[in-house]
Formats: structure tokens, C-alpha cells, sequence
């Protein structure tokens, strides 16, 4: 990690001030892939709840991706150290407003063995109703 080294140097020189930008971009590097991994479990559980409402059922394995996608989404959302969330409630919304056409058209390849399109799914199923659904599982104290 180049930043790493960077930030030696910075310090080592009592270059303090290029010591924090190097600290602040690191911190946003992080942030950003805390996000990114959330909105990849958001995918996932999305694509789980739209094939639940589409085919009006559940498997055992969809059950078990959502239960292990909201644990994952809360686990890398939580801030152990220094408490509260990496995504507030709002970003969350965004996050899941954002992951849905990826989840729909995921959930296309799957729902009905396949055979419909993204558009012939996402006409089966009521959007809002799933993004609900997706926020009202996750977990804040």
C-alpha cells in the first residue's frame, strides 16, 4: 500500500499537514469500501425479496441468502470502535434505490427458471414494496 509508505515519509519529514490529507484519504478509502461492500450484500438480498414477491414463495436457501445478506450488510455497516454506522439511514435508502435494477435484473436470470426479461419481472413485482422491505430487515440501535 503506497499511501502506507507515504504516510512515513510525511510523518518522518514532520510533514504533519500532507501527514493528514494522506490520513483523511485513507479514511475515505475505507468508508468507500465499507459502502461498496454493503451495496454488493444489498444486491443480493434484493434479488432474494424480489423473487420471493414475483413467485409468491420462499426456499429454504432464498430464506437463508437474506438472513446472511442482512447480517453482513449490518456487520460491515456497524462502527465497532468508535460506534454508529459507516451508512446512516438515508445512504441506506440510496444504497438500496441504487442496487434495485442490478438486483432486478440478477433476479431475472433466476425467477421463472430464467425465461423472463428484467422488464417482464419488475412488472410482477412492486418495487417499493421490496425496497421497504430490504430497510425495515436492517438493524439500527
Amino acid at each position: 500500500m503506497n499511501e502506507l509508505q507515504e504516510l512515513r515519509e510525511k510523518i518522518e519529514a514532520k510533514d504533519y499537514q500532507g501527514a493528514l490529507a494522506i490520513v483523511s484519504e485513507l479514511e475515505e478509502m475505507s468508508v468507500e469500501d465499507k459502502l461498496n461492500k454493503i451495496y454488493s450484500y444489498m444486491v443480493i438480498l434484493l434479488i432474494h425479496l424480489i423473487k420471493q414477491e414475483a413467485e409468491a414463495r420462499t426456499t429454504s436457501l432464498w430464506d437463508r441468502s437474506i438472513f446472511n445478506s442482512i447480517k453482513y450488510i449490518n456487520r460491515t455497516n456497524k462502527r465497532r470502535k468508535a460506534g454508529g454506522y459507516y451508512a446512516n439511514q438515508q445512504t441506506l435508502k440510496e444504497i438500496i434505490n441504487e442496487a434495485y435494477d442490478h438486483a432486478l435484473t440478477e433476479a431475472a436470470f433466476e425467477a421463472f427458471e430464467g425465461k423472463l426479461t428484467p422488464t417482464q419481472l419488475g412488472k410482477k413485482v412492486e418495487p417499493n414494496s421490496i425496497k421497504t422491505r430490504a430497510f425495515e430487515l436492517l438493524e439500527f440501535d
